[in-house]
């Protein structure tokens, strides 16, 4: 019987195993035979998901379970797969990996939660038929997955292939569905413990079509194809199907969005230094009645006619030279804020609301709203989940409210001491942390008439909070105005 939802999970034994190239790979074939694909990742990076999205001509949905609940996951992946011909889902770090030896919030997790069959890629450097004893282990120690096929990657030649293709498929009995063989050519360099945006990689078709190439040539396809079309009925019943009907069909559109007036637009800085947003954010704001509106900090010398800007991550400080020398879009925007315009900011975002920019004992002037400056270093200064509790009042969340997010970032204030200006210029935090580093001393959140900044990166479905949040503050600034 055909699924509803045709999918897969794209899975490894740890992090840089080759999950993201065959997931490319396979996308970019299935989407070369004509099919639709959509593409969703788990985990909570953005940059394997702007590659995910770009090779599949749709956008990349997330499916973390630390970020969403089990009740917007399921809802959420039924809503965006209803077209798709195929799901492809791309897993993250090892497939039992979670935040405790129960293995929470792990790629394993997602597949029972999704009933999704499994693909597993392998490293077999230096290895032959321990292959198997490894994989018998992972298919023993959870027996509620699926693992239907494995992708052997790294192969040294037909010998080494054959003894491990042959050891799998007796002792595991499961089909190996393909064999990467180890390549000199480096398509998808890394920067940043991850993959380099897509934006920002000169060949990205190049890369893509490489991997559509090496896919065709060494992958049985069609075969994973069938393992997709097989996966099991997903369906939520009792209290959960309530939920999930109701959380599939848009709310209720705001007044401004039924009247005369018109519906609030809600800027959005989206250009190569700003490119790290869930579209599920952006979803969740239309759905409200607010249109996007894409603004490029780059390009553009002001703001648009807006009524609130979400200003998302990404690497401004490869782009500091023209953030820094596009003086007139830093001042429209600074002029902006003191009249009370809602401004929301993460991680790049904050960093370009900070003073300046500091690169090898370089300076890069940014916006100035907050006193504090900014340096890049070598090495990560947050990394990982990040839970917040909201401290204050502030303009977008209730006071103890309590967020999941997430951080990774390079940059670190490296003037604190600037703090003691708070009071004087109406600046204080709205979070402090209880899971994470923050801006500093465990302190985060920003705040500055209608702006909150942080380095915590938020999900709309995971915290609804957020969207209602800038939809009130629009429609209080449109009002202002008028």
């Amino acid at each position: 019987m055909k699924s509803k939802y045709p999918r897969i999970i794209v899975a490894g034994l740890k992090g840089g195993s080759g999950k993201t190239t065959l997931s490319l790979g396979l996308i970019a074939v299935f989407r070369k035979k004509g099919m639709k694909v959509i593409p969703f990742k788990k985990g909570p990076d953005y940059i394997d998901g702007g590659w995910l999205s770009t090779a599949a001509g749709n956008p990349c949905y997330n499916l973390d379970t630390f970020l969403i609940s089990e009740s917007r996951i399921i809802p959420s992946f039924m809503k965006h797969a209803e077209t798709a011909d195929i799901a492809v889902i791309e897993g993250n770090r090892g497939f039992y990996d979670g935040m405790d030896e129960q293995g929470a919030h792990s790629t394993a997790e997602l597949a029972k939660m999704l009933k999704a069959p499994v693909l597993l890629i392998v490293d077999c450097t230096k290895a032959t038929r321990t292959i198997a004893a490894i994989i018998s282990g992972i298919q023993k120690f959870d027996a509620g997955v699926e693992i239907k096929g494995v992708v052997l990657n790294y192969i040294a030649g037909s010998r080494h292939e054959s003894v491990i293709r042959n050891s799998v498929e007796k002792y595991c009995k499961i089909p190996v569905l393909g064999a990467f063989p180890r390549m000199k050519e480096e398509n998808f360099p890394e920067r940043h413990m991850g993959l380099v945006p897509f934006q920002e990689h000169i060949g990205a078709q190049k890369a893509i079509d490489k991997a559509l190439e090496i896919t065709e040539k060494y992958i049985d396809v069609d075969a994973v194809l069938k393992i997709a079309k097989e996966a099991g009925q997903l369906e939520v019943s009792g209290q959960r199907s309530a939920i999930s009907n109701q959380q599939l069909k848009n709310p209720p559109l705001p007044p401004f969005a039924k009247g005369g007036m018109g519906g609030l637009r809600i800027g959005v800085i989206r250009d190569s230094a700003f490119q790290f947003y869930y579209p599920e954010n952006f979803e969740e704001i239309e759905a409200k009645g607010a249109e996007i509106i894409e603004i490029s900090a780059l390009k553009e010398k002001s703001l648009p006619d807006i009524d609130a800007l979400y200003i998302g991550g990404g690497f401004p400080e490869t782009h500091a030279i023209a953030l820094a020398e596009n003086s007139d879009f830093r001042d429209s925007l600074r002029k902006a804020v003191e009249k009370g315009l809602p401004v929301y900011a993460e991680c790049g975002g904050l960093m370009y609301l900070g003073e300046s920019l500091v690169i090898d004992d370089r300076t890069y002037p940014m916006t100035g709203i907050f006193p504090f400056r900014f340096s890049l270093e070598k090495k990560p200064q947050a990394h990982g989940y990040s839970i917040v509790k909201v401290s204050g009042g502030n303009p977008y969340y209730k006071k103890g409210a309590v967020l999941k997010g997430h951080e990774f970032h390079y940059s670190r204030v490296i003037n604190p001491e600037a703090a003691s200006e708070f009071n004087e210029r109406n600046i204080y935090f709205a979070f402090g942390m209880k899971r994470g580093e923050g801006i500093t001393d465990k302190l985060d959140g920003l705040c500055y008439k209608n702006v909150l900044a942080t380095y915590t990166h938020i999900h709309a479905l995971g915290t609804p909070e957020w969207t209602s949040g800038m939809i009130k503050k629009a429609e209080e600034y449109r009002k202002e105005r008028l």
